[in-house]
């Protein structure tokens, strides 16, 4: 929720770091969004998530994700090393804590890739955060996605299509939603961008405790 305090851009200071979250169904293209944000060097610390699957052929350890074994990442659950985390697909993902917090006590803006239910998590801790809903123009899209990904059976593909249309559903629950259309990357990128952008100039800033 906004703060009581004025935003600080009226006393030409920086404004309050944001906690941006970027979520939406598998498939739809979490991943290129915030790749081609890094890209264009969006001032941002991208959080990496932390996840016990397997690396996939061109996938980056430390860039990516976090790629850790599953005793690991249940070590990082006991120790409390995580904001969030959440069993997907039957592989572990969470959001390493002392990312965020650091970044953020920096003065930094922080974005978070993270699922839809690990997005609901996070907004009964953090609801002052941006949330934004990223979605296929169609579930058509969103199928042929899956399938140029070549990492799913037919299957699989179904079930994660029943899913997704589940989590479509969680919309409501997000501020904001952004199209992510086939071969219009770069237009997504620019609405997160303007969303952003905007909330950097409300009056009464958003204010993330954590």
């Amino acid at each position: 929720m906004p703060s009581s305090t004025l935003n600080p851009l009226l006393e030409g200071k920086p404004p309050e770091p944001l906690l941006v979250v970027i979520s939406g169904p598998s498939g739809v293209g979490k991943d290129s969004v915030l790749t081609r944000m890094r890209e264009l060097a969006f001032p941002f610390h991208f959080v990496v998530t932390a996840t016990s699957r397997p690396i996939r052929p061109g996938e980056t350890d430390g860039y990516d994700y976090h790629f850790v074994s599953t005793e690991r990442f249940e070590q990082m659950v006991r120790e409390e090393e995580l904001l969030e985390w959440a069993v997907v697909y039957g592989q572990y993902k969470g959001i390493p804590k002392f990312e965020v917090r650091q970044a953020m006590a920096s003065g930094r803006d922080v974005v978070l890739r993270i699922n839809v239910d690990g997005a609901a998590t996070l907004k009964r801790m953090a609801p002052e955060a941006v949330f934004i809903f990223l979605a296929p123009a169609s579930p058509e899209e969103l199928r042929r996605r899956l399938a140029l990904r070549r990492t799913e059976t037919p299957a699989e593909i179904d079930r994660r299509l029943a899913v997704a249309a589940h989590e479509m559903e969680q919309v409501v629950h997000f501020d904001y939603v952004v199209l992510n259309r086939e071969d219009r990357l770069d237009e997504a990128v620019g609405e997160i961008r303007a969303i952003i952008t905007a909330e950097k100039q409300r009056v009464f800033p958003r204010q993330v405790r954590l």
